[in-house]
């Protein structure tokens, strides 16, 4: 079922680069899925199940892009990546834009709120995280990434401040592009080295 699930939200995906997601029909998506709609309305319930999915993917493949960020390189070069990622998937994933925005467009699945409603054979996920839950969590994975061990209290807290502040820049770059020097240049100037 796990390759249907893909298949279904690749379909929606798809839709919705079209057309906005109230003109999105669930008829089409299992079509173009080459599943049936009752496989569809099985795996997510519903419309709204659907919605719902298709945001958590994009709240997991951006998170999983900063994890990639974090992975190699010099700790500057680790917190540019990760601000430039942030500002790369914004640019080209209308709803990875809406998570760390807050701003939901018509065109977009309204955000899910609350717990969903979910079928029989699945077990309900985890509520999808606001902007400052991004926020958080994009910067304690960074924090844990770049502090070796036996680091200071007083060096962590330092840390996390540096590495909310690149976040929060890298959110700014979401709404306002750079100029000149980019995104490294706006971390070069901006957070204190003297952190890491």
């Amino acid at each position: 079922m796990a390759a249907a699930r893909e298949s279904l939200l690749d379909a929606a995906g798809a839709a919705l680069a079209r057309r906005p997601w109230p003109a999105v029909r669930m008829v089409e998506v299992a079509a173009a899925a080459g599943v049936s709609r009752q496989t569809l309305y099985n795996e997510f319930g519903g419309k709204d199940g659907l919605a719902r999915a298709l945001v958590r993917r994009a709240a997991d493949g951006y998170l999983v892009g900063v994890e990639r960020a974090l992975a190699g390189g010099g700790d500057w070069e680790r917190l540019t990546a990760v601000a430039e990622w942030t500002a790369a998937a914004a640019q080209q994933d209308a709803l990875v834009r809406a998570l760390l925005t807050g701003c939901w467009s018509e065109r977009l699945p309204a955000p899910p709120r609350g717990p969903a409603p979910v079928p029989a054979q699945r077990r309900p996920e985890a509520p999808l995280p606001s902007p400052p839950d991004l926020v958080r969590i994009v910067r304690d994975r960074a924090v844990t990434a770049l502090s070796g061990p036996g680091t200071a209290p007083a060096a962590t807290v330092e840390l996390a401040r540096s590495c909310e502040l690149v976040v929060r820049l890298a959110l700014s770059c979401v709404t306002a592009p750079p100029g000149e020097g980019g995104i490294a240049g706006l971390i070069r100037t901006a957070a204190p080295r003297t952190a890491l």
